[in-house]
């Protein structure tokens, strides 16, 4: 009797432990490993980030989804981390290097400008769904209900929105934010509160 006094006084603790972890996974937030260069230069491969799940999502917002059922290339639970460039009821258009959301140009301070010019294209939401044949909203010309469009910081290497269309809510797991231990406060910025000044001048 007395050893399984013993027995239960540690494992109690244990199960509790793990109940309270993986609630806090699936509701609070968890861990998440960024996964190629895909945001650089303000998220690095096998950088270690948060993703808190209660957290609005506003324009400027880095986010991670899962991509299966999103990108028709994916097929399993796979996550992706990218920007939200614009949010429901949104209009997008890229020219010269500029974005326009709502007609209204966007602040992409957060990365440089050949990343702009180079990498993120001329297009609008109705041309680019054409052009790669999206499985979802072809032809669309505003953001769908409940749906996010969004890009990676590293425009000429990055599989994002431009490709294969809007991530819906649904998917979302939740906002990106780096951790204390990061002593790059300009990336660090352009992560956890970029999206403050997202149309700042």
């Amino acid at each position: 009797m007395k050893t399984l006094r013993q027995i239960f006084s540690w494992v109690i603790p244990v199960v509790i432990g793990l109940i309270l972890a993986l609630l806090i996974r699936q509701f609070l937030f968890q861990n998440v490993r960024v996964d190629g260069p895909s945001m650089l230069p303000n998220l690095v491969n096998n950088e270690r980030v948060f993703s808190f799940k209660q957290s609005k999502i506003h324009r400027g917002s880095v986010v991670v989804f899962n991509a299966d059922g999103v990108d028709p290339q994916v097929s399993t639970k796979t996550d992706y981390v990218k920007r939200v460039i614009a949010v429901p009821g949104d209009t997008v258009k890229s020219q010269n290097g500029n974005l326009y959301v709502n007609g209204k140009k966007a602040n992409q301070s957060y990365i440089k400008m050949d990343q702009r010019k180079a990498g993120t294209g001329n297009w609008t939401l109705k041309s680019i769904s054409k052009q790669n044949n999206w499985v979802r909203n072809a032809g669309a010309t505003k953001v769908p209900k409940g749906e996010y469009f969004v890009l990676g910081d590293n425009r000429t290497v990055s599989n994002d929105s431009r490709y294969w269309g809007f991530v819906p809510k649904n998917k979302v797991d939740g906002v990106v934010k780096v951790g204390f231990w990061s002593k790059n406060k300009t990336r660090k910025y352009n992560v956890n509160q970029f999206w403050k000044h997202y149309f700042a001048n």
